[in-house]
């Protein structure tokens, strides 16, 4: 049985064995199968606090375990972001951050509610974006053709981070960025604008609109692990060139050009509806792994409630296949600021 986002989960045996097989498949981690456990709130990786961490100096401003909407000042406007403290958060030691960015029209919480994120073993912070162009008062992120005029969402990024260093002990050099759809696409904006601050990102069902990878050009060489349904009709599999969509085996192709990997990936299809590809041999390991849910829809691998139109497959659960991607990966110490 799922649990809610403020607690751990159990796998069954049969899930455990078939995370374990799309893990070892989609990150490269066969030395570390011990590693493979599940993944709980309270599982043991942040590390002691550094004395430079501000936020290490003072009580968690939440409950940890617990989740609440909050603000901070950015561009000139209050912005809102829902926060959750792991279970076992303490300031004596750093912890990593997911920030979770939402589809057009969604919001933070509920990003949270479906995508099983605040189970990990980090902070993990889902922002809510600004009310945008086109039909309705639907919330959107910068890079997209209907995002709100003038709004920079990189800087407010930029500014949620300085937040969170401040109030939360974090780990600098471990800030990875998440999202769906509009939200995915954004984290690909911020692979290319903020590589010195955003360690590794996981889009999943990514509308990576034109702007959102014009005149990329990374500071250093991005970790990227992707999720797309090939059923997905929303944002196409084999892209949309009316939109300016790219099929998603080219976007993720020109990752790992960016980031100098091996021309020719390895592909396996390590369950019925799941296929990896993954190219390695990447400057500074910089891997680049897209994961395709064959019929899949406009939704989250093994959401907890609905997260889009289509099939959702339960084959496996992104926001821990993301983690043993994710985790493995760092800033330079030279960026940390």
């Amino acid at each position: 049985m799922k649990q809610s986002p403020s607690g751990g989960r159990r796998l069954t045996p049969g899930r455990t064995r078939a995370l374990f097989r799309t893990t070892v498949a989609a990150a490269g981690l066969a030395l570390v199968g011990s590693a493979l456990a599940p993944v709980t709130a309270t599982a043991a990786v942040p590390q002691p606090a550094s004395a430079s961490a501000s936020g290490c100096r003072q009580p968690a401003p939440q409950q940890p375990g617990t989740s609440q909407l909050r603000t901070v000042a950015s561009g000139g406007l209050s912005r809102t972001y829902q926060l959750h403290l792991p279970a076992g958060y303490t300031p004596r030691h750093d912890w990593p951050v997911v920030l979770a960015f939402h589809g057009r029209g969604n919001t933070g919480a509920g990003t949270e509610e479906f995508s099983g994120l605040s189970n990990l073993p980090a902070i993990v912070a889902y922002p809510n974006g600004v009310i945008g162009t086109g039909d309705g008062d639907r919330q959107a992120w910068q890079g997209a053709p209907y995002a709100a005029p003038g709004v920079d969402d990189v800087a407010f990024t930029g500014d949620l981070i300085d937040e969170l260093n401040r109030t939360l002990c974090v780990d600098k050099r471990r800030v990875y960025a998440t999202g769906k759809s509009n939200g995915a696409g954004f984290t690909g904006l911020l692979a290319c604008r903020m590589a010195d601050r955003i360690a590794a990102i996981a889009p999943v069902a990514g509308a990576f609109y034109p702007e959102t990878g014009e005149n990329c050009r990374p500071s250093r060489p991005v970790p990227v692990i992707d999720f797309h349904g090939t059923g997905d009709v929303t944002i196409p599999y084999a892209g949309d060139p009316e939109r300016g969509l790219p099929a998603l085996p080219d976007w993720t192709a020109a990752w790992a050009d960016r980031n100098d990997c091996h021309a020719r990936p390895r592909t396996r299809i390590i369950e019925p509806d799941i296929t990896i590809t993954r190219y390695s041999g990447c400057d500074r390991g910089a891997d680049v792994t897209h994961v395709a849910v064959t019929d899949g829809g406009h939704t989250w691998p093994g959401e907890d409630s609905y997260s889009g139109g289509g099939y959702a497959t339960h084959t496996i659960e992104a926001h821990e296949v993301m983690w043993q991607f994710l985790r493995q990966y760092r800033t330079p110490r030279s960026a940390v600021r």
